[in-house]
């Protein structure tokens, strides 16, 4: 079972993101305030879970928290800005997304702005450990991988339904028969080395 990041019964909201290492598509980020007495065995890190499972725990966590929010920083943003700080950004807009104000933020990972002047604790693999942390980095990556599925009918070629934008085999192929879409990501290294190809 994961653990609460409890400070003195403080509220606490987690952030994550979704999409970092994608080569089409924006960065997805969630923000999740959970009750203190929520618990599912099967809560877990998104990137440990079927799809099957993070469809699962995104409706009890949609249904429980005390506040949640996804937002998305765009592939023009993470053009323009880079990924990390489009994935902050992300995160920043899903905060702002939150109906009540967290009093602490832990963020996955081990670089964060500050927000507002709330306190902040980064955590390197937090989405393995901290139950609000393992519930945003599931409703980004659900509700990610649901856009790149839907704009995969407007770019059938990519095979975005399968790979949601990651630099998969065939989805590097088809790049190289058909070019990039509006939906990649410009500053990404898209195509490998031809040596590597």
């Amino acid at each position: 079972m994961l653990e609460t990041f409890d400070i003195a019964g403080i509220i606490e909201a987690g952030t994550d993101e979704a999409g970092r290492g994608c080569i089409a598509g924006p960065v997805y980020a969630a923000a999740v305030i959970l009750p203190a007495d929520f618990n599912d065995p099967g809560l877990n890190d998104s990137k440990q879970l079927s799809r099957r499972e993070r469809e699962r725990l995104r409706d009890i966590i949609v249904k429980e928290a005390m506040s949640w929010c996804v937002a998305s920083a765009s592939p023009e943003e993470i053009d323009d800005v880079n990924i990390l700080n489009a994935s902050i950004l992300s995160m920043h807009r899903a905060l702002d997304g939150l109906g009540t104000t967290p009093e602490h933020i832990i963020v996955d990972g081990n670089r964060f702005k500050a927000y507002k002047n709330i306190p902040f604790t980064c955590f390197v693999k937090g989405d393995g450990r901290y139950a609000s942390i393992a519930a945003a980095s599931i409703l980004a990556k659900t509700f990610r991988d649901d856009f790149m599925r839907e704009v995969a009918t407007q770019y059938p070629q990519y095979g975005w339904e399968v790979n949601c934008g990651y630099p998969t085999k065939a989805h590097r192929e088809a790049v190289m028969r058909y070019g990039i879409t509006p939906l990649h990501r410009k500053s990404f290294k898209i195509l490998p080395d031809p040596e590597l190809f």
